[in-house]
């Protein structure tokens, strides 16, 4: 489902998970569902049909399906574990807060689909691009710090990553997410919190034999064996050096009339195939109207398309396990909004493996060997 588009039916492969699960004796099913490209063709024109939530809603009504022949199918069906990377990841994350939620039941009755259960047993999410509600200020709360020196922009450009990174911690604060230790994180400790995950993950890329690069600000013991801390405004700029930032706002674009709408924009887009704005900020600014503010039913879908909305959320059925794996410099999406799903879901008591996997930028599918560690510990368990 990259970049929201439809998800194809792909042979497995021995690279991926699902050629490596099969090798490992598990089942695996891969449900095409449909995505922003989709369309169908009728007398009066083309129709869009895998606007969201549609992708989402297509993956739930493969999961009923599944279940409803469970007598004739290999396998337990109470252990299905979702993967995906990217776009992919976020489906896999929504698919694992949102089980049997009944503000998807309309969809799925519209679709056909049937009346069985969709949670999961565990969800596996690579580089999950979650939250979009406030992607846009927490990429630029982020890579902010880039802006002088590195990061190419205009000066209008400038102003925008600014307005937004200044309003990412009023946002942050409101979560009310805490350390492990009890201790409150708000705009004034987080990024101290963000920097102890580089840490652990330079920690395991150097256990692990990985060339350390020189210009990340990395700093170490005297024997050169142990990470003590990373100077992050210049990890930051080494990022950014590796591939090109995007611009602010960074997901939901100016240009969505034009031809460089985001992917984001499309999934959100029309029946008509025109991509959309999705936050008031971008529709304001675009328009130049300070009161323009995106639609209710539009909004609903921002929220469906969130698996952030859900955890706290007593309708949905969650998924207890959890693996998240983002990349330490993908430039795709900031990487501590994974942190904020992994730190909301342990405050709520699930079981999570998270990491920030050393220099991988945005992508899914690798270290297989410990995925399916974990794996089959936690469906040992069970048993």
């Amino acid at each position: 489902m990259g970049g929201y588009r439809a998800g194809k039916v792909n042979q497995p492969s021995v690279r991926d998970a699902t050629g490596f699960a099969l090798q490992q004796g598990y089942v695996v099913v891969v449900a095409g569902s449909r995505g922003s490209d989709s369309k169908v063709t009728t007398p009066s024109g083309e129709i869009y049909t895998g606007r969201a939530p549609a992708g989402l809603v297509d993956l739930k009504a493969a999961i009923r399906y599944l279940r409803h022949n469970a007598e004739v199918l290999p396998g337990n069906i109470e252990r299905i574990i979702t993967d995906g990377t990217s776009a992919g990841g976020a489906m896999s994350a929504l698919l694992g807060s949102t089980g049997n939620h009944p503000v998807y039941e309309p969809y799925l009755r519209e679709l056909g689909a049937t009346p069985e259960r969709d949670d999961i047993f565990a969800a596996v999410c690579f580089c999950p691009i979650t939250d979009l509600d406030y992607a846009n200020m927490a990429y630029e709360w982020l890579y902010n710090r880039t802006n002088r020196g590195v990061r190419d922009l205009t000066a209008d450009e400038m102003a925008v990553s600014d307005q937004l990174a200044a309003l990412y911690p009023f946002y942050l604060n409101g979560l009310e997410l805490e350390k492990p230790d009890g201790t409150l994180l708000t705009d004034k400790n987080y990024l101290d919190y963000v920097t102890g995950f580089l840490i652990d993950s330079a920690q395991k890329g150097l256990d692990a034999g990985m060339e350390m690069p020189t210009n990340a600000s990395l700093l170490f013991n005297e024997r050169g064996d142990l990470v003590l801390d990373i100077e992050i405004d210049r990890y930051l700029a080494y990022v950014a050096g590796r591939q090109k930032l995007k611009a602010p706002p960074a997901f939901d674009s100016f240009g969505v009339l034009t031809s460089r709408p985001s992917p984001e924009n499309s999934l959100f887009g029309d029946e008509t195939g025109n991509a959309v704005n999705f936050t008031d900020y971008s529709l304001q600014k675009r328009t130049e109207d300070a009161t323009a503010m995106i639609d209710d039913k539009l909004r609903e879908m921002v929220r469906m398309m969130n698996p952030m909305n859900f955890i706290d959320d007593p309708q949905a059925t969650k998924t207890s396990h959890w693996y998240i794996r983002h990349g330490a410099a993908d430039r795709d999406t900031g990487f501590h909004v994974s942190v904020n799903l992994y730190t909301k879901l342990i405050n709520r008591g699930y079981d999570v493996n998270y990491e920030l996997a050393w220099d991988k930028g945005h992508t899914g599918d690798y270290d297989l060997d410990e995925l399916f560690d974990w794996i089959d510990k936690i469906v040992q368990q069970a048993e």
